[in-house]
């Protein structure tokens, strides 16, 4: 599976649960809606420092956007 693809679901999964738009973590990550929605579609390949700040507006730990096991369960 692609780490792009278990990232983007898993950013969605969260996103989703903490009852926030694609806009509103784009805000709060200072970055533009279109760069939220690629990354929940596997097609952007972020960086260490984006993964940080992705955690952080979701308050969960950069790990559980690497969990396999979440988008698994999903498919």
């Amino acid at each position: 599976m692609d780490i792009r693809r278990i990232f983007g679901a898993n950013v969605r999964r969260y996103r989703v649960a903490a009852g926030l738009s694609q806009e509103a973590v784009a805000v709060k990550m200072g970055v533009d809606r279109a760069y939220v929605s690629g990354m929940e579609r596997g097609q952007q390949n972020v960086t260490l420092l984006t993964m940080w700040h992705l955690s952080e507006a979701l308050g969960v730990r950069p790990a559980d956007l690497l969990d396999e096991a979440v988008e698994e369960a999903e498919t």
